[in-house]
């Protein structure tokens, strides 16, 4: 059915009252501009587990969001959906999970790898790197279908796929939302962990820039990157923004510097613990400090409003406690970032 006859009988004030789709909406992917591909994956985590039910916690929570938002008024109507959570996966995540919790053992505790161990971690590397290989082709398909793709993790290694599949028709630049700065060169000897997410994407040509926000938590060696990286990795470290702050500077200006390290073409990559952790309280690897959501928005906001150009995004490390507080913040900041997308590329 049509994205404008499904429209006709939805009231936009009872959206929570059906059973549709994600945010109570009544699209599917095939009449939806945006369209968002879950990702039920954390194999390489290496705290705490959980982020694989961020998809689900996700949607679920997403109901109770009003669909009123300043940010653009009525921009629910373009048409966002969710595809369905593949199960397949999911469960692929349980066994492979279970593996590498005995191989992370033994990383930890032992100087000499054992033949298991040294075989699990093969293993695990095949798994991840064909993971990443389907989130690129179902991206390339939608892409192809003229739709703006969002990816909702699982653990922050699983936008990779969709980074280079952006990449194989431009150029861009990373806006990275994080506490930690993802540079870890095969952390944990995992070469798609989640920790090592920009340091992979660095090694795709077409993307020219990276901008990180709000780091608090990065070793010696990601610094060492950053210094080498001639300017293509600019750092704002939640350290330095917050002494700018105390110095008399403003949220405004700091943003402004913020975006214009960008390029034209801009990739929003949010992982929640970017957030106070108060906000993501299960989170794998929550780190004191951060951005309130309202810092956080404004900065989309503004650079929604630079001129630039947002090409896609994607939300991960959302992990479901025994509450729905955690999906509850994420799905409002995926939903925003919808609207933000919407607006920034013209969609009515």
């Amino acid at each position: 059915m049509p994205r404008t006859k499904k429209l006709e009988d939805f009231n936009p004030d009872e959206n929570g009252l059906h059973d549709f789709g994600i945010f109570g909406l009544p699209f599917t992917p095939e009449n939806a501009q945006i369209v968002l591909l879950p990702i039920p994956w954390e194999a390489t985590v290496s705290y705490k587990e959980g982020t694989a039910n961020g998809p689900d916690a996700i949607l679920k929570a997403s109901h109770q969001i009003d669909l009123y938002e300043p940010i653009y008024p009525g921009g629910w109507k373009v048409g966002i959906a969710m595809d369905e959570i593949p199960s397949n996966l999911l469960e692929l995540n349980t066994s492979c999970r279970t593996q590498t919790k005995m191989y992370l053992h033994e990383y930890g505790s032992s100087e000499i790898m054992s033949a298991q161990a040294l075989e699990i971690l093969e293993e695990t590397n095949k798994i991840t790197a064909q993971v990443l290989h389907y989130v690129k082709e179902k991206a390339i398909r939608l892409l192809e279908q003229g739709k703006f793709v969002g990816v909702i993790g699982g653990e922050h290694s699983v936008p990779l796929g969709y980074m280079q599949a952006l990449a194989e028709k431009q150029e861009y630049g990373i806006l990275q939302i994080d506490a930690h700065a993802d540079l870890r060169i095969a952390y944990e000897g995992f070469t798609h962990s989640h920790a090592s997410i920009m340091y992979n994407a660095m090694q795709i040509n077409n993307i020219t820039k990276l901008v990180q926000v709000g780091i608090r938590d990065h070793s010696e060696g990601e610094q060492k990157i950053v210094e080498a990286s001639q300017g293509r990795i600019r750092m704002y470290t939640d350290r330095d923004m917050k002494q700018a702050l105390y110095q008399g500077q403003t949220w405004d200006t700091i943003c402004d510097d913020i975006i214009a390290q960008l390029p034209q073409n801009v990739y929003i990559s949010f992982d929640i613990d970017g957030l106070q952790p108060w906000l993501c309280p299960n989170t794998g690897t929550p780190v004191a400090g951060g951005l309130l959501l309202e810092e956080a928005m404004y900065l989309m906001e503004k650079l929604a409003d630079s001129g630039k150009r947002i090409i896609g995004f994607d939300l991960c490390e959302v992990a479901p406690g025994n509450d729905e507080w955690d999906g509850n913040v994420g799905s409002r900041v995926l939903y925003k970032l919808c609207l933000l997308a919407a607006k920034n590329n013209g969609m009515v």
